[in-house]
């Protein structure tokens, strides 16, 4: 496992912008294979964005396509969400977790293994 911090949350206006950061404190290079997700109280937790190298995709939600993008820089060890557009149903906590892709017979996989501690985002209207 490894050590991943998120940073970047805050209060916002919606229409507004944030980025949030997850850095790993390990070796292993996170941003082969991470997602972010979401959960407000009494909610199931979503995953909005994720990046996978071995099975080469990246997913957004339905929710935020368009107005998130998740990008990575290998030398910081870092992953980002920068989030546009930012409308008050966004409002949640935001984690970021590294995963393990695998191939199980002829389909990729994965299991997340490190979760981040969560930074709180929330928009108002």
């Amino acid at each position: 496992q490894v050590q991943l911090v998120e940073s970047g949350g805050g209060s916002v206006q919606a229409g507004g912008s944030l980025r949030l950061s997850c850095e790993s404190s390990g070796y292993t290079f996170i941003g082969n294979c991470m997602g972010w997700f979401r959960q407000v109280p009494g909610k199931e937790r979503e995953r909005v964005a994720g990046i996978y190298a071995g099975a080469g995709t990246i997913y957004y939600a339905d929710s935020v396509k368009g107005r998130i993008t998740i990008s990575q820089d290998k030398a910081k060890n870092t992953v980002y969400l920068q989030m546009n557009s930012l409308k008050p149903e966004d409002t949640a906590m935001y984690y970021c977790a590294a995963c393990h892709e695998f191939l199980d017979s002829g389909s990729w996989h994965r299991e997340y293994n490190s979760w981040g501690q969560g930074t709180q985002v929330t928009v108002s209207s």
